[in-house]
């Protein structure tokens, strides 16, 4: 059984990188098996302390043909077994309070995707949980205003929550990913976790589907890393080009060994000199 204390204060703690990466969706339970079991083997040889992601419903896709997932009850099945498999913490997108109360029950974060930083009630369903809580910042904020978003986890009684970076809408079909948002968002006294595939989207540039420029990920990862931030949020897949949601700005998963390796060092060096 995996300690929420423990989890929590590795996340925390900042000497500590730490990851969250998995595909987009759950396409099946195989390929989810098959991303942990390699993340985890990679993140424990770089040092660094992993999450799995993958999301039961993608429920804001570009289209309304486009894969969603598995399902609620499939999908959260699968990240139980991910879970008791291979022993490391599990997030997965919300979209409802019934969401959060359920999936609370399975998974260790819960994450409040961007498009509904705002919705208060989705916020406080999710810190009644007593779980911790991921929330991503909206591609229409600021880093100043995500301040309030903060605060309403803390007044609904949030103790266990972080604040994730993934660009900010930039005229049509484009985010910029602005480093100053770093230390912004640290001011808020959470930890930041920077999403480098996400930010490296363009959505709705695929006409009925979002296009993406996956080259870039790993350079804004760096440069988030440098900045400060407390950990990275990355989707990957064996296949991206084959992938059902997300692919272009996915990274492979062979090349994410010798990026973790990268993104340590650069982790370590960006620490304050203590005197």
């Amino acid at each position: 059984m995996l300690n929420d204390l423990l989890i929590w204060k590795r996340l925390k703690s900042p000497r500590q990188l730490f990851l969250i990466a998995g595909p987009c969706v759950i396409e099946n339970e195989g390929l989810c098996l098959k991303v942990a079991g390699a993340l985890k083997e990679a993140c424990a040889a770089a040092g660094i302390f992993f999450v799995f992601k993958a999301s039961f419903d993608k429920a804001n896709r570009t289209s309304a043909k486009s894969f969603r997932g598995v399902g609620f009850e499939r999908g959260l099945e699968i990240l139980g077994e991910v879970r008791a498999r291979f022993g490391v913490p599990v997030l997965t997108d919300i979209h409802s309070e019934f969401h959060a109360t359920v999936a609370g029950e399975v998974v260790d974060i819960l994450q409040i995707p961007a498009f509904l930083c705002r919705q208060t009630d989705l916020i406080e369903a999710a810190v009644l949980t007593g779980q911790i809580v991921n929330i991503k910042k909206g591609q229409f904020l600021s880093p100043r205003e995500m301040g309030q978003v903060a605060e309403k986890a803390r007044r609904a009684g949030g103790e266990r929550i972080l604040l994730t970076e993934r660009g900010t809408t930039f005229g049509y079909n484009n985010l910029v990913a602005d480093m100053r948002s770093i230390p912004i968002l640290k001011s808020f006294g959470w930890p930041v976790v920077f999403d480098a595939t996400h930010a490296v989207q363009l959505p709705g540039g695929g006409g009925d589907k979002s296009a993406g420029q996956r080259e870039f990920a790993p350079v804004l990862a760096r440069a988030a890393l440098a900045a400060g931030a407390n950990g990275l949020f990355i989707e990957t897949h064996p296949r991206p080009d084959e992938a059902l949601s997300d692919g272009p700005n996915m990274i492979r998963l062979a090349e994410m060994p010798a990026l973790l390796r990268g993104f340590r060092k650069i982790f370590n060096a960006a620490q304050p000199v203590v005197s």
